[in-house]
C-alpha cells in the first residue's frame, strides 16, 4: 500500500488484513512504523494494529521500521512477532530510504537487535539491493557477502535477500541461495523478489530449486519500493507463488476460499495490476 498516494481509509485497511488473517499465510507484513512524512499511507499502523483480529490466526504479524524510535514503537505491541529493516548495501539507496549511510545503519540496526531481544521480537533485514543497483554503487557477491557476514557478528538470524529493482536472474540468484547459505548456515535466508510479468517464474524456481523456502508476495503485484526510483518495480503476486507451489505438488496450507475473498477486497484497494499472468484457479 505505500507506494499508493491516495489514503486508503484505516476501516478499508483493518478489514483487508483481517480477510487476509485468514488465509493461512505463514506472516503478514502489515504496516510500517516509519515518517508519514515520508510514508503517509503508514500513518495509521499503530491503529491498525489495534483493531485487527489476531485471536483465530495462526499467522505472525511484521512491520517494517526505518529508525530507533519507529522499532521502539513497534515492540511495544504484543500482536507483533517480526520488526523488518531495510538494510541496503548500496550506499546511495540506504540514505535516500533511511536518511543515512551504511555505517549508520550498521549501528541502528545493532541498537535495533537489542531492542527485539529485550521485548520478544525477532529482527529481520531485509537486503536492499542485494543483486544490484541503478546508482553505480559498488556492487559484488564479495560486497553482500561482507554485509551480510557483520549482519551475522550483530545477531541477526533471519535476512531477506532483496531484489528491490527486479535485476536478478537465475543465474545470480543461484548463485547466491546455493553460496551464500552454505556460507551462512546459522541465518534463515528468504527471497524477497521485485520482478515483471515474463521473470517471475524463473526467479521463484531458481530460489526454491536451490534451498528458499522463505518468500515475500504481494496480492496482485502491487507496489515496490517508493524510495528506489520513480517507476515502482511490481512485487511478487501472491497469486502466482501459490500457483507454482500448487503445480508442483508443494503444500502451502493456503484456504483457497478465504484467499478468493481477500482477492475480491485487493481489487477495490489497489490499482490495476503491475504485473500480469495471475493466478486463475483451476
Amino acid at each position: 500500500m505505500q507506494g499508493i498516494k491516495k489514503f486508503i481509509p484505516t476501516e478499508k485497511k483493518v478489514a483487508y488484513i483481517n480477510a487476509l488473517l485468514k488465509v493461512g499465510f505463514d506472516t503478514l507484513d502489515m504496516g510500517s512504523f516509519v515518517s508519514p512524512k515520508w510514508i503517509p499511507q503508514m500513518a495509521d499502523t499503530a491503529e491498525v494494529i489495534k483493531k485487527i483480529d489476531v485471536s483465530n490466526s495462526a499467522s505472525k504479524l511484521s512491520v517494517v521500521v526505518a529508525n530507533m524510535r519507529g522499532a521502539e514503537d513497534a515492540v511495544q505491541y504484543d500482536a507483533i512477532t517480526y520488526v523488518g529493516f531495510p538494510f541496503s548495501i548500496s550506499e546511495t539507496f540506504q540514505q535516500r530510504n533511511t536518511n543515512g549511510g551504511l555505517e549508520d545503519a550498521y549501528e541502528t540496526v545493532s541498537k535495533m537487535i537489542t531492542v527485539c531481544n529485550t521485548n520478544n521480537k525477532i529482527f529481520i533485514a531485509y537486503l536492499s539491493m542485494a543483486f544490484g543497483n541503478p546508482y553505480g554503487d559498488e556492487w559484488s557477491v564479495d560486497v553482500a557477502q561482507k554485509w551480510i557476514r557483520k549482519l551475522q557478528q550483530a545477531g541477526i538470524d533471519y535476512i531477506m535477500l532483496s531484489d528491490t529493482i527486479g535485476v536478478a536472474n537465475e543465474q545470480s540468484i543461484e548463485y547466491f541461495f546455493k553460496n551464500i547459505t552454505t556460507l551462512f548456515p546459522s541465518i534463515d535466508f528468504g527471497a524477497h523478489f521485485h520482478t515483471t510479468s515474463t521473470t517471475w517464474k524463473q526467479k521463484v524456481e531458481s530460489a526454491y530449486k536451490n534451498g528458499c523456502n522463505r518468500f515475500d508476495g504481494a496480492i496482485k503485484g502491487f507496489g515496490g519500493c517508493p524510495m528506489a526510483k520513480d517507476d515502482l518495480t511490481g512485487n511478487m503476486p501472491t497469486e502466482n507463488l501459490i500457483n507454482y507451489f500448487a503445480e508442483i505438488g508443494e503444500e502451502t496450507g493456503i484456504n483457497a476460499i478465504a484467499f478468493a475473498h481477500a482477492m475480491i477486497l485487493a481489487n477495490d484497494i489497489f490499482p490495476q495490476p503491475i504485473i500480469a499472468d495471475h493466478y486463475k484457479p483451476k
